[in-house]
């Protein structure tokens, strides 16, 4: 928006927009604050307000500052699609729909279809979502944003050659362009060449994928290096298809590399179909040593890993995580069950209620103890988090809780089974968002595993091997 003040306020609104741009949030707030003591009714000033507010995440103060500039200024597109988003993130649909409908009518831009898309994905609508999506791209072929959210729908519906294609435009693949300048594979043919895999994503997208190494060594590279979180680098150094596993802390070495390629690139560049998916589990084991150690150190009898939140910086992380431990108090009620917590973070101090045998979480200084842990466990129960993927693969009988609310696309819809990882088992939050219904499912299955016997424990839970999986295709389509 353009400034109609003169003087000293349009020096302030400049010197604000400048701060914002170079991404000093807090000079950028005090300029336009300052701006507004002398025109309280400045909706541009406002506008920019609410921006700074909302990435500060004082949200109730940002909408306020969006809807006064909206009242203002109703001929201000921005404004409304700023509103819509923040709506959208609040989980507050319906104002986020009327938001970016408002901006329709004023200008019908990719960014608006894209909002819009967004809000029919979050309310399961995948059909209306992706055909918001395209539209979106009719407007703007290139617009990162349509073409990263319509990515999440081909995949969650098995679209994956389309899917991955659209994938490319997430934002960790463009931010790793701007630190590994060598040679990126495309997909050409590997004999003998040496690849450094870049990690991105959280800690389960790195477990997730390190699987590609195998695939990169298959297709002739002599030598295949990771590049990843510290807590991954230990676990990791034991997958088969990765010569070399160091930090992304670590100072580059591109002596040896001809080519270097982000790790979420791989399945695409490989060619991975929903047919096909690559899962040879276990492709992660824990330590033999450490392994022994905790067999000892667990309490006997029929073991049960936790986990029940994840890493609050997720931006969907209150959805997927459990409100709290007590949320399982119908699982942890079973006597024959002896639980162990794996829960990290502030939530680990919930771990003294009654019903777990032992709390880990203080004790797991990386994954690769993590792993050793999980070896010695009969099952693990565990929200949509890095655990999930680590026992998936290593081949351990693990039952995911997903939410309702944008379920991960790596789930697909409507399975109970998942083609990355065979051990797994999915149960899936109502639409209604209640975590009761998926808990009480879940307290029925231990029910009935625990009381099979342990002949029938040696098959993996979830999975009924003779089973086909479903095509995943798009039947919103």
């Amino acid at each position: 928006m353009a400034s109609g003040l003169k003087g000293s306020a349009e020096s302030l609104f400049n010197a604000g927009c400048n701060h914002l741009a170079k991404g000093d949030s807090r000079a950028a707030e005090a300029a336009f604050r300052r701006l507004l003591t002398q025109s309280p009714n400045h909706a541009e000033a406002l506008a920019n307000l609410g921006l700074v507010l909302d990435q500060q995440e004082a949200w109730e103060e940002a909408e306020v500052c969006y809807r006064r500039a909206a009242s203002l200024a109703p001929e201000y597109p921005q404004v409304h699609l700023n509103l819509g988003a923040l709506m959208t993130a609040r989980r507050r649909l319906d104002e986020a729909e009327t938001a970016y409908r408002q901006a329709l009518a004023l200008e019908a831009s990719a960014d608006a279809w894209t909002g819009l898309g967004a809000v029919a994905a979050c309310r399961q609508l995948d059909g209306a979502a992706e055909a918001c999506y395209r539209q979106a791209l009719r407007h703007d072929g290139q617009h990162a944003s349509a073409r990263f959210n319509l990515s999440y729908i081909l995949l969650r519906h098995g679209c994956f050659e389309e899917g991955w294609e659209c994938f490319e435009a997430r934002p960790a693949g463009r931010d790793l362009m701007t630190r590994f300048n060598g040679p990126r594979w495309t997909g050409d043919d590997l004999s003998g060449r040496a690849v450094v895999v870049a990690g991105e994503g959280g800690y389960g997208d790195v477990i997730q994928f390190c699987r590609y190494g195998r695939q990169l060594r298959a297709r002739g590279a002599r030598w295949v290096a990771m590049v990843c979180q510290a807590a991954l680098v230990p676990l990791l150094r034991r997958v088969h298809g990765l010569d070399e596993v160091c930090p992304d802390t670590a100072p580059l070495a591109w002596q040896d590399a001809d080519v270097w390629t982000p790790l979420m690139s791989l399945p695409g560049l490989c060619g991975t179909r929903l047919a096909d998916v690559p899962a040879p589990v276990p492709y992660v084991v824990a330590d033999p040593q450490a392994v022994a150690h905790w067999d000892a150190a667990l309490p006997a009898g029929f073991r049960v890993g936790l986990v029940w939140r994840g890493n609050p910086r997720f931006h969907n992380d209150e959805a997927r995580s459990l409100p709290n431990l007590a949320t399982l108090a119908p699982v942890l009620s079973h006597p024959e069950v002896r639980f162990v917590s794996l829960q990290t973070g502030p939530a680990a101090t919930e771990a003294t209620v009654p019903g777990i045998a032992r709390a880990l979480g203080g004790q797991l200084g990386d994954f690769a103890a993590t792993a050793a842990v999980v070896a010695n466990l009969d099952l693990v129960i565990s929200v949509d988090t890095a655990v999930a993927h680590l026992a998936g693969a290593m081949g351990r009988p693990c039952w995911v809780l997903l939410p309702g609310h944008l379920p991960d696309w790596r789930w697909l819809i409507d399975r109970e089974d998942s083609p990355w990882y065979p051990s797994l088992r999915l149960f899936r939050q109502p639409r209604d968002g209640s975590w009761a219904t998926v808990v009480e499912e879940v307290a029925a299955a231990l029910e009935a595993l625990v009381g099979a016997g342990p002949a029938a424990r040696l098959q993996p839970t979830g999975v009924n091997p003779a089973r086909q999986p479903r095509a995943g295709g798009n039947t919103n389509r």
